[in-house]
């Protein structure tokens, strides 16, 4: 029963098969050779941009290539990577050429109506046929979260038959039929008095227990009783369980991916196959190469969700491979790998000179939620890439009214947290200062209160808004339905306040209140300075111990009035500032936190217990790497601010960067 004639109202569908078979011998010889060129010839030199094809070279230290006209080229000694689509996939497995050729045209149509007209010129419907003619009609009228297909579609007389076909007897499908019907359900629902998806459900639970179902079959059978029945249903976890018992090598790198999609679908039970995930996981890294940019995307994705962690490797070789496929992600797509190095802290020079190179041309283009991730992304990882930050800041001087107002704060935060002023910084804050004006209620408010911290990491101090957030109104807001504030936000008040006392002389506005004033700065988790390393403050414990002959001379963890850690001590003459240098040099170390010495009036420091005739304090700073952005002698906005207002507090400070023991 491969082959069924379309059996309902068949006077509506002679005529047209009789215009069609005319028309179609009437056409025949002379457009032959036109309809060889346009349908296998003309699609692809449309792809291509005018002019000779070039190849340039992209990741060198793996040897990636792309071309320009915007086919990949696999590395030597590895495959091309698979663009091999589900409707391929099955065209593979139809019986004849009749078929193949049949379903290769359904691929290409757009619309619902044309799938309709070419079934209707057919003799007979062949079951593959009828499945990927549901499937293509449920895919192009798939339109934003539509889940029902038009009333006239579902009206349609050639649709009704092809749905009694399916409907008629599912023993007989092919696995791969049967997978397919079950897919194009998954896409829109079809008339819900029909039985058509209770028997194609029915017939897939017995196979399972009976017939021998490929891979391929089980994953997209898998994939598609999750969407239609849940992932409580008994069948996905019976589907899991056969996969698991089939050898990886017979999992292609769609099958791999669709797996991974089918554990994202059932949160709950990931832990119960985690054993045979580690092993996929490992798997994985052989058809890494191979996957297609909306595969790897989706794969990132799933180990995001399956929370992971443990699969660094494989993030690391996905990362190294996705360079390569940067200029093809969709806008989508690259949001949802950025955001999957951002959850598993990966970054890679290669990865982000390809997103430069991407990014920096196309900017005013691109979705702004894209352009959010990026800024995300360079922000998280400490990454200061100077056209990423003046494309966006272009893009937003340009555009601002397409950013939504959290778009705006993830734009602008990692300005402040790099500490980096865009060319245009005029044009960008003033731009930024007309939206608070406006929307100044509409802001989130911790949104809005770590927008205008951010802003005035780099000195561009929010004068006009300090006011507001210091209004017991706005401070009410700010905690909502928690009994307190978190520390992150405390923290941040106070910041904003110091700077307003410290920075704006001017301002004469409402004063932040005591209680909401933390006492420090450097708290576990909410911290607005950079913790120390342990290790690192030994060896300068060591250090100062072998310079001043004992630890009486200086005391760790000082909390000054300011709410700025140090360490405090250093008891030696003024001159004992120039010889620490060459200590610290000699010794090789590295210190994250200050070190205060006090001077009397005659330039000779004073004991730590000594409060009196203080006449000086130095505040000696050594910036360990994580003070600094990323592969940069640019400081953090953090510890830039930190230094600032030691200055204006009245410290003299001196910066001793980590490169000077580490250089050369």
């Amino acid at each position: 029963m491969a082959l069924i004639t379309l059996r309902r109202n068949l006077c509506h569908l002679s005529d047209f098969r009789i215009h069609g078979a005319l028309a179609a011998l009437r056409n025949q010889r002379v457009n032959h050779v036109h309809k060889i060129v346009q349908e296998h010839l003309c699609p692809w030199f449309c792809s291509l941009p005018p002019g000779p094809v070039r190849v340039r070279f992209c990741h060198a230290p793996c040897q990636k290539y792309h071309s320009e006209n915007g086919n990949d080229l696999p590395p030597v000694g590895e495959p091309a990577f698979s663009q091999v689509h589900d409707w391929d996939r099955f065209e593979q497995n139809l019986k004849n050429e009749d078929e193949q050729i049949s379903y290769r045209r359904l691929n290409n149509f757009t619309s619902s109506e044309e799938v309709l007209s070419f079934l209707s010129t057919l003799q007979t419907l062949p079951d593959a046929v009828a499945a990927g003619a549901l499937k293509r009609i449920c895919e192009v009228e798939k339109k934003g979260d539509a889940q029902r297909l038009p009333k006239e579609i579902l009206e349609n007389s050639i649709f009704q038959a092809v749905c009694d076909q399916l409907e008629q007897d599912p023993s007989n499908l092919s696995n791969a039929t049967l997978a397919t019907a079950l897919q194009a359900l998954t896409l829109s629902y079809v008339d819900p008095r029909s039985s058509l998806l209770p028997k194609l459900v029915a017939e897939c639970q017995h196979r399972l227990g009976s017939v021998g179902l490929d891979v391929h079959s089980l994953c997209i059978l898998g994939e598609s009783l999750i969407k239609l029945r849940g992932p409580d249903c008994s069948a996905v976890e019976r589907i899991i369980c056969l996969l698991q018992g089939e050898n990886l090598e017979a999992f292609t790198p769609e099958d791999v991916v669709t797996f991974y999609r089918i554990l994202q679908m059932c949160p709950n039970s990931v832990h119960e196959h985690q054993a045979f995930l580690n092993k996929m996981n490992t798997f994985s890294l052989s058809v890494v190469s191979s996957l297609s940019p909306n595969l790897m995307s989706q794969m990132l994705t799933a180990l995001v969700v399956l929370d992971q962690t443990q699969a660094l490797p494989l993030v690391i070789k996905l990362g190294k491979h996705a360079v390569r496929h940067i200029p093809h992600f969709t806008n989508q797509e690259l949001g949802k790998v950025l955001e999957a190095f951002i959850y598993f802290g990966h970054n890679d020079r290669f990865f982000t000179r390809a997103l430069e190179q991407h990014v920096a041309p196309l900017c005013l283009t691109l979705d702004p939620e894209v352009l959010s991730t990026v800024m995300g992304y360079c922000g998280s990882k400490r990454i200061l890439s100077k056209p990423i930050l003046n494309a966006v800041a272009e893009a937003f001087v340009c555009q601002p009214e397409k950013f939504s107002l959290s778009q705006i704060s993830e734009l602008i935060e990692p300005f402040g947290k790099l500490n980096y002023l865009p060319p245009n910084a005029s044009a960008l804050f003033t731009k930024l200062e007309n939206i608070l004006l406006t929307h100044f209620s509409s802001f989130p408010p911790k949104t809005l209160l770590k927008l205008l911290h951010s802003c005035s990491l780099i000195e561009c101090h929010p004068v006009n808004f300090m006011a507001k957030i210091f209004s017991p109104h706005f401070l009410q807001r700010l905690q909502g339905d928690e009994p307190y504030l978190d520390r992150l936000s405390l923290a941040q008040l106070t910041q904003l306040f110091l700077t307003s006392v410290l920075e704006c002389p001017f301002y004469k506005g409402p004063k932040l209140l005591f209680k909401y004033q933390v006492k420090s700065f450097l708290t576990p988790c909410s911290s607005l300075e950079t913790p120390v390393d342990f290790q690192l403050y030994k060896s300068v414990m060591i250090g100062l111990i072998d310079l001043l002959g004992a630890r009486l001379y200086f005391a760790s963890k000082v909390l000054t009035p300011y709410r700025y850690t140090i360490a405090e001590g250093l008891r030696a003459s003024f001159l004992g500032i120039r010889l620490l240098a060459l200590i610290c040099k000699s010794f090789s170390f590295l210190l994250s936190p200050d070190v205060e010495i006090k001077l009397d009036g005659d330039g000779f420091v004073v004991p730590f217990t000594v409060d009196e005739d203080v006449h000086k304090r130095v505040a000696l700073c050594i910036d360990g790497p994580k003070r600094f952005c990323l592969n940069s002698k640019h400081l953090l906005g953090k510890e830039a601010t930190k230094q600032r207002h030691l200055r204006l507090l009245g410290y003299q400070v001196i910066q001793v960067r980590f490169r000077l023991f580490f250089s050369p």
